[in-house]
């Protein structure tokens, strides 16, 4: 089964069990919590590349 056939399945699951406007506003739930969750990720990493360039600065001052 490939990826585009599991999507459709669950599609078609999803639109049977909650129905053509729940399914819409549950997509709609995921899709921004998807991008807070993208977000959240990108803030990170930058806190993760600009980090290691204050700690040799901070050790610096500390020691004297």
């Amino acid at each position: 089964m490939g990826f585009g056939v599991e999507v459709l399945f669950m599609t078609v699951l999803g639109l049977v069990v909650l129905g053509p406007k729940r399914l819409h506003t549950l997509l709609q739930h995921v899709a921004r919590a998807r991008a807070d969750f993208q977000k959240a990720s990108r803030s990170i990493k930058s806190q993760l590349v600009e980090e290691p360039e204050r700690v040799p600065q901070n050790l610096k001052t500390e020691d004297g």
